[in-house]
């Protein structure tokens, strides 16, 4: 059992709670499988061994997707859990639907909770905030996209990382088909190349603040001459052998790189857990996206990918009471750290970071701070992330457009036409569930 892991068992020793007779039991609904769900299920266990008040007992429901069913199934016949992950793509419905939840920020609040927003890494703070900036979620998974690569690849073509996407076609690509690879593979059309495109360069993605300050009249602002010009060079890479996409799914455009065919793979800061406890027969190392040049001078950061966990409403006082003694448990340095050790995800408080800073974590393995670095780079106006609703069936339409353009299906102009336009009547939809 590491130091760490300890600690993490004993963190909550300091935290005052209203002493109960009888421990006051609380449910999380997650989607968290396989190894991610076996953490879960420590971090429970070590919070429950913690103290004498309070039980918590996690419950897999499922992918994302069947969480979010299952919730709102179960909120509307009164039988919600306490705490429910809610990933990115799902949280305007959950926070939409009105008295569905308490703010995050206002249970740790009423229940004598310290809450600063900006204990919080940057990239971390408003995407599960409301336009006023009131955390309503509690960033639990989060990661962002960043850039892997292989390094003996790199070595054997005499090229360095690229930072910018005008460098990797005109050197590091090239270099890589002629040294044997395919130069490039991502796994998330929507998250790497669509939503966080925009908060890399700055852009806005919807009306209304992104969405943040309303469903009424939000409209998607994805068609827009820089991203089509990126699309369009992603046609051009995968014509000539820079670029490959193997399809929708996550893992479909992992393995090759993993297979060392691929010599740079787009994906989540998440993986490096995974992509470590792999022989991989090469030693990987990873950096933060590019960016173009010719778009914007001044990169910004991205935001968070993942999940959140919700505070639902319907409970005595007693049960918030509890989830607030979770969530304070859950983001304390040594909880944080821990759950960053163990699943690659990045700790979500400045406290935590430094904690692993402090701990030569980043010195062990300098590329598990990657993530956390390119969600703490300079933040925009349009940087903190997006709020539409009927999102998972609008990033459904841009899989589909994207699959489209990637197979010579149909022109970039016209998929980001019909992403655009079924995006808005997916934004409409929502809007009139919202009165």
């Amino acid at each position: 059992m590491t130091f760490w892991k300890i600690a993490a068992m004993n963190a909550a020793v300091a935290i005052s709670a209203t002493a109960a007779f009888a421990e006051t039991e609380i449910t999380l609904w997650h989607a968290m499988g396989g190894q991610l769900g076996e953490t879960v299920n420590q971090i429970a266990e070590d919070f429950n061994a913690s103290q004498d008040d309070y039980q918590i007992t996690p419950v897999f429901k499922g992918s994302y997707e069947e969480t979010l069913t299952a919730g709102i199934a179960a909120f509307r016949a009164g039988e919600q859990p306490n705490i429910m992950q809610v990933f990115d793509a799902g949280a305007a419905t959950v926070i939409g639907a009105k008295g569905a939840t308490i703010p995050v920020q206002d249970l740790l609040t009423d229940n004598g909770v310290d809450f600063d927003i900006n204990d919080y890494i940057s990239g971390v703070r408003y995407f599960y905030a409301d336009s006023d900036g009131k955390m309503i979620g509690m960033p639990f998974n989060s990661s962002s996209p960043i850039m892997y690569f292989n390094v003996d690849a790199l070595e054997k073509a005499g090229v360095s990382a690229p930072k910018t996407w005008e460098e990797f076609q005109t050197v590091t690509a090239p270099a890589l088909k002629d040294a044997g690879y395919i130069a490039l593979s991502q796994s998330h059309l929507p998250w790497i190349f669509t939503e966080n495109f925009h908060s890399r360069h700055n852009l806005p993605f919807a009306t209304n603040n992104n969405g943040y300050d309303g469903a009424e009249d939000t409209k998607i602002l994805v068609n827009n001459d820089a991203i089509k010009a990126h699309f369009t060079a992603l046609t051009e890479w995968k014509e000539n052998g820079l670029f490959e996409w193997y399809g929708t799914g996550w893992g479909d455009n992992q393995q090759p790189f993993e297979d060392g065919d691929v010599a740079i793979w787009l994906g989540s800061s998440g993986s490096f857990g995974g992509l470590m406890s792999k022989d991989l027969g090469f030693e990987f190392s990873a950096t933060v996206l590019p960016y173009w040049e010719g778009v914007t001078s001044e990169p910004k950061q991205t935001f968070i990918g993942g999940a959140s966990l919700f505070a639902m409403s319907g409970h005595d006082a007693e049960e918030n009471e509890a989830a607030a003694e979770f969530f304070k448990y859950l983001t304390s340095p040594e909880v944080q750290y821990f759950w960053h050790q163990e699943t690659g995800y990045v700790p979500i408080t400045e406290a935590a970071y430094e904690l692993a800073k402090e701990d030569g974590h980043y010195d062990r393995f300098p590329a598990a701070e990657v993530g956390i670095q390119q969600l703490s780079l300079p933040g925009g106006d349009n940087t903190k992330g997006y709020r539409m609703g009927f999102y998972v069936q609008i990033r459904d339409v841009m899989n589909r457009e994207y699959g489209r353009i990637l197979s010579g299906e149909t022109s970039v102009e016209d998929a980001f036409s019909n992403i655009e336009n079924e995006a808005n009547d997916l934004l409409a939809r929502f809007a009139k569930t919202q009165g």
